[in-house]
């Protein structure tokens, strides 16, 4: 896999601000990390966020997770 096929994580880690249906890039980079597993999220697959708690979230799953453990408290 090359640094420009999808999928692809490697070099720097980005900051985003994450807004409504979108996000806005403040450092660039190739990945982000979620914020619950850790796991790096390539730029072209990140889907799922929090705009309240400004997170991001690997897949729909872990997504789900949060809502619901955010919910309980």
């Amino acid at each position: 896999m090359n640094r420009y096929e999808p999928g692809f994580v490697g070099g720097r880690e980005a900051k985003l601000r994450y807004l409504d249906g979108d996000y806005q890039v403040v450092v660039p980079g190739d990945f982000v990390r979620c914020s619950i597993t850790g796991v790096p999220i390539p730029m072209d697959l990140v889907r799922y966020w929090s705009v309240e708690k400004q997170e991001v979230y690997a897949d729909a799953e872990t997504s789900m997770k949060r809502y619901l453990e955010l919910q309980g408290s």
